[in-house]
């Protein structure tokens, strides 16, 4: 039987996590960052994802593609 542990999302991604989670790669990711779109947090020299920054950045793409059509 899987304890409740197993079932907990991680609330902090990796950039390459983050980006496997938004069906993206690693250095549009990372353009994406740079550009503002996708917002990180830094703890000391790790830059890390948040869960809520990464649905804030579909939102966007969700967003932009409504605009668009």
């Amino acid at each position: 039987m899987a304890t409740a542990a197993e079932f907990v999302r991680p609330r902090l991604y990796e950039i390459k996590e983050a980006a496997r989670l938004c069906s993206i790669g690693r250095s549009k990711a990372c353009e994406e960052i740079r550009l503002g779109r996708l917002r990180t947090v830094r703890i000391g020299r790790r830059r890390l994802v948040p869960l809520q920054y990464i649905d804030d950045y579909v939102a966007l793409l969700m967003r932009e593609s409504e605009d668009s059509n």
